[in-house]
């Protein structure tokens, strides 16, 4: 087998047309230092507008869907606090996906998120939406190709799902002292079949499989992500919307968070709109039946 470098990742997961952040592109995640700062700030403004609210107005109306959060690469549920509290602020029901760190087996992984978004499911009794950071985004894909009865829409940020393979080598490095862990009996940890090898090749392949037409799809991206090659994160068959954050910023950054809400309410809106038009289909064909403008 071939690949990307001598460690760990295969060259399958970088295919032609794609390509690695410069090495320099890792700067510009400098920038989430002020993005952090910004969020302080909305966080901030926003308990100060709750304290000025009266005790007895009027409770936030939840609606829509439940929202799945699942954190990138090395991170956890923490990471993906400041778009959970904006979601929840709009009305949204999140949910954790009880993940302390991602870096297991992603085959494993998904196998625990979808028996997740089984129970949310089973408890609401209405599909769920996912958000994704980074690989969370990729699994969240997966997920949706799969078990399109669970799932209504997913907003991906900063996934690179058309190369998994188009990320900063430091990421590479991350990945094989993780895979060097595994082999000395390190629980709970990615193997080098996770990134090489055929677990690596099969989450690859169901990333380039359709998405099922009934569940919404929108990819966040950025020009100034530092540790992922930002074209590897469109999908051409997601409704792709550029933001102005780093690659870690989008987890913090508020105008991220409202892109985000924005998104999901698009997606509500066009299930919304489908299901009214097949009912009015549903309607028509029924006139018809009887006679009716016959």
């Amino acid at each position: 087998m071939t690949y990307v470098n001598e460690t760990t990742m295969g060259a399958f997961l970088l295919p032609e047309g794609f390509r690695r952040p410069a090495a320099v592109a890792m700067l510009r995640e400098g920038l989430v230092v002020g993005e952090a700062g910004r969020s302080v700030v909305h966080s901030l403004a926003e308990r100060r507008a709750r304290r000025r609210r009266p005790y007895a107005g009027p409770a936030v109306q939840r609606h829509g869907d439940p929202v799945l959060l699942v954190p990138g690469f090395f991170a956890g549920d923490y990471s993906l606090r400041t778009i959970a509290a904006h979601l929840r602020s709009q009305g949204w029901r999140t949910y954790r996906a009880h993940i302390l760190a991602n870096v297991d087996c992603t085959l494993s992984a998904a196998a625990l998120l979808e028996s997740r978004i089984e129970r949310i499911v089973e408890r609401r009794e209405q599909k769920v939406q996912i958000v994704g950071h980074s690989l969370g985004g990729m699994l969240a894909r997966g997920i949706a190709v799969r078990r399109p009865d669970l799932v209504s829409g997913i907003v991906t940020m900063g996934s690179p799902m058309m190369a998994p393979g188009a990320h900063h080598r430091a990421l590479t490095a991350g990945a094989a002292a993780l895979v060097a862990l595994n082999r000395v009996g390190v629980p709970g940890l990615m193997a080098s079949d996770c990134v090489g090898g055929d677990c690596a090749r099969q989450s690859f392949e169901e990333s380039r499989l359709p998405v099922p037409g009934d569940v919404a799809f929108t990819a966040l991206w950025s020009r100034n992500d530092g540790i992922v090659w930002p074209w590897a994160c469109i999908d051409p068959q997601a409704d792709a919307v550029e933001v102005r954050a780093s690659h870690l910023g989008m987890a913090v950054d508020p105008r991220v968070a409202r892109e985000v809400s924005s998104a999901l309410t698009r997606h509500r809106a066009r299930r919304a709109g489908v299901e009214s038009g097949t009912v009015t289909a549903l309607g028509s064909a029924l006139e018809v039946d009887r006679g009716v403008g016959a």
